[in-house]
């Protein structure tokens, strides 16, 4: 006896079924980006206490800025090569524009967050800065998720 194939998903199970592969594409999209974050992170985190700690010491904000600007080039690529590849179907000068304006205003997030902290509360230890900068960090990758979902990365889904 031949086989035949099962009917077509309809109603309720199949828009069960939708949701659960939008569900499955977020998670992947938020493990690879979390892992593309947590090295941008640590370029950020890293690069800024180097700062702090060396030429720029006096200079919290700038070597916030330029550390942003480092771990920014780094997330590029790896969102645009493995988080996001699947989404790209705009030209790469729209996406790296796009990319850069969500960054500069997550970038401006995190160093609002720090000078509120260092000359707005007064908070100017080390231990300070870098909660600070964690906090701000924090807020601005809520905001690039959201943005590149929306903005940057929004095309069809290959």
């Amino acid at each position: 006896m031949p086989t035949t194939a099962p009917p077509p998903t309809r109603g309720p199970a199949r828009l069960l079924d939708a949701a659960r592969g939008a569900l499955d594409v977020i998670y992947r999209e938020m493990i690879k980006f979390g892992v593309v974050g947590a090295l941008a992170f640590v370029i950020d985190l890293g690069l800024a206490n180097l700062l702090w700690h060396t030429v720029l010491e006096d200079r919290v904000t700038t070597a916030k800025i330029i550390s942003g600007l480092v771990a920014t080039l780094f997330a590029w690529v790896g969102n645009r090569q493995w988080t996001f590849r699947h989404r790209r179907s705009r030209p790469a000068h729209h996406e790296v524009a796009l990319f850069f304006a969500v960054n500069l205003v997550a970038l401006g997030i995190a160093t609002a967050t720090l000078a509120v902290s260092h000359y707005g509360l007064g908070f100017t230890s080390t231990l300070a800065d870098n909660i600070a900068t964690v906090v701000g960090i924090g807020l601005g990758t809520l905001f690039r998720f959201w943005a590149y979902r929306r903005f940057v990365f929004a095309g069809e889904l290959l």
